[in-house]
């Protein structure tokens, strides 16, 4: 590995401290929150001003604020992004951590759909498959996605009226009580799946969010009763909201926490 070059990496922390706060600094705001020596900023700012990467604060001497440069590279990011290929490595990350079968899922009307899988090594264990689409209210992905939708469009996806296919004696059929589950989801972060889809088999999941915050997949992990325990389940919700914040962070969401 190659030796950092200093001054890069004094600009690169001077544009990353435009994440945070109001948006905008002066030159002393720089020196003070990254201990420079004020010459140093002032070459910097000179520098990353010049080439658009920051702009004057039109009526503020003195002030910056981002220009339209790192914009320009954000959304060449964006643009080459692809949620199965980013997805499927985070699964296999995920699922060499824990040898159990990892899934990415998305929501397409009252249905998900796997984008990416990776299988566990153990001989026992969930068999899928990529393309696979199950019903969303059977599923810990799901319900979890189901969950992140708004109320109107929950509503227009699943009427009260609606009849909620039943793919285990688990399965939730009744309108009002996922309604109640999707409540407790929302408010816990993630989801669980107690044989609903599988008798053999419970799952969790947690949400992925792209750039903007909204919830665009749901990253699950499936485990065969024989291994399924209350503390393993705990471990689990712990990856699965791990790796999906992974994931979300390939995809330009950042965490305001």
């Amino acid at each position: 590995m190659g030796r950092l070059v200093p001054a890069v990496t004094r600009a690169l922390d001077i544009l990353e401290l435009f994440l945070d706060g109001d948006g905008s600094l002066s030159a002393p705001d720089i020196v003070r929150k990254l201990q420079l020596p004020r010459t140093t900023v002032h070459e910097l700012v000179t520098t990353l001003s010049a080439r658009s990467y920051i702009v004057p604060v039109p009526g503020q001497p003195g002030r910056y604020r981002l220009g339209v440069r790192p914009y320009q590279l954000g959304s060449r990011y964006a643009e080459q992004l692809d949620l199965a290929a980013e997805g499927q490595q985070v699964a296999r990350t995920v699922a060499e951590t824990c040898d159990e079968t990892v899934h990415v899922a998305i929501l397409e009307g009252t249905d998900v759909i796997y984008i990416a899988k990776v299988d566990s090594t153990h001989a026992v264990r969930m068999v899928s498959a990529a393309g696979r689409r199950l019903p969303a209210h059977c599923t810990s992905v799901g319900k979890m996605l189901l969950a992140s939708l708004p109320e109107s469009e929950l509503s227009a996806r699943i009427p009260d009226d609606a009849d909620l296919v039943r793919m285990t004696p688990n399965s939730i059929t009744e309108p009002d009580a996922l309604r109640e589950a999707l409540a407790e989801i929302r408010e816990r972060g993630v989801a669980v799946e107690n044989r609903e889809s599988n008798p053999d088999v419970s799952c969790v999941a947690a949400p992925v969010r792209d750039r903007t915050g909204r919830v665009v997949a749901a990253l699950s992990i499936s485990v065969p009763m024989i291994r399924w325990s209350d503390e393993r389940r705990g471990e689990l919700e712990h990856l699965a909201a791990k790796g999906a914040a992974e994931l979300s962070e390939l995809l330009g969401y950042r965490s305001v926490a």
